[in-house]
């Protein structure tokens, strides 16, 4: 049985990608930075698949280099999921790029030395979409321009870390090569199997369904259902034709916030606010809300994605985004109501 470490198990994406190995036969090992995280996901797994024997964990920091190689021994494949994230603008950015960035070369680093085949890395379409505006169109030769105007922290941490790990492979040295391959998703919704509602997306669907969300940004881009991005992550494990590129993972059409809103008011969510928010009211509202701030980027503008390449590699077809939206909604509630 092939074993594969899981990077950032505990994590909203961590879990489904776990839990989408196990169906597939692999083994897993899931690095967590506290092991008193380890029942939580095991019982989230197990309401999914029952791991039986197939799932163990260690602990890692992305800031640390204590336990890597350990971690990796056995490995014949990484998922690397772990990164900060927050939408909210921190006061250093070099609290969401430093862990990024460094995170990702010591999974890399750690993967050849133990001679791990491949290297899944869970990027993001943030990598891909900075320092535009207006419509934006993308596909898997699109980069931010970290240099740009808004561009966040967030985008800068996940662009120089993708950017890092493609230097990392171009460069690499000696005769057995690692591989790599990158998943860039787009915001990510979805049931959560834990019952940890502490994922951006899945706070800001527990602020709409109890009426928290007075207003929503005028902005649309394509989303993302966590169990493509568990599919994707694990079909590019051992597809030849993955090797090598980066996959956008995403709706096929942009979406607006004020389209999710809808989906759940007609679907008997009484609380939820459907009311679009003028954008001079959210620059300004910028000034003095990190929160606010965090979104400028996507404020304004339509972010479209070519996600045929995928759709061709791997035979797939996205998850219906109101599927997405009433199956993330009824997770939430399931938990607000316990």
């Amino acid at each position: 049985m092939k074993k594969v470490l899981v990077t950032g198990i505990s994590g909203f994406v961590g879990q489904h990608c776990a839990a989408e190995l196990l169906k597939k036969g692999y083994a897993v090992k899931g690095s967590v930075r506290s092991l008193s995280r380890a029942a939580e996901v095991v019982n989230g797994i197990k309401n999914e698949i029952d791991p039986k024997d197939n799932l163990e964990f260690c602990e890692l920091d992305l800031m640390k280099d204590a336990g890597w190689n350990e971690a990796m021994e056995g490995c014949d494949y990484v998922l690397h999921v772990a990164s900060p994230f927050v939408i909210k603008a921190p006061k250093d950015e070099n609290e969401l790029i430093k862990p990024a960035v460094e995170g990702t070369l010591r999974a890399l680093k750690a993967a050849k030395k133990a001679g791990v085949k491949r290297v899944v890395l869970t990027s993001s379409i943030v990598a891909m979409t900075g320092g535009k505006e207006g419509v934006i169109k993308i596909n898997q030769d699109s980069w931010t321009d970290v240099n740009g105007k808004n561009v966040t922290a967030y985008f800068k941490s996940k662009t120089l870390a993708e950017k890092s790990a493609w230097d990392f492979i171009k460069n690499q040295t000696g005769d057995s090569k690692l591989e790599l391959v990158v998943v860039n998703p787009g915001p990510i919704y979805g049931p959560t199997l834990t019952g940890n509602l502490d994922a951006e997306a899945m706070e800001f669907f527990k602020k709409l369904i109890i009426g928290k969300v007075p207003m929503l940004p005028k902005a649309y881009t394509v989303m993302s259902d966590v169990r493509d991005i568990a599919a994707i992550h694990v079909a590019a494990l051992e597809n030849e034709k993955a090797n090598g590129k980066r996959f956008i993972v995403t709706s096929e059409n942009p979406y607006a916030m004020q389209a999710i809103a809808q989906i759940l008011k007609s679907n008997g969510y009484d609380k939820v606010s459907t009311t679009l928010a003028p954008n001079f009211l959210l620059k300004f509202m910028a000034n003095f809300n990190s929160e606010m701030k965090g979104m400028l980027p996507f404020v304004g503008n339509t972010i479209e994605a070519d996600v045929s390449n995928t759709m061709a590699t791997f035979n797939w077809k996205p998850i219906p985004f109101e599927k997405t939206v009433l199956d993330t909604a009824k997770s939430v509630e399931t938990v607000l109501k316990k």
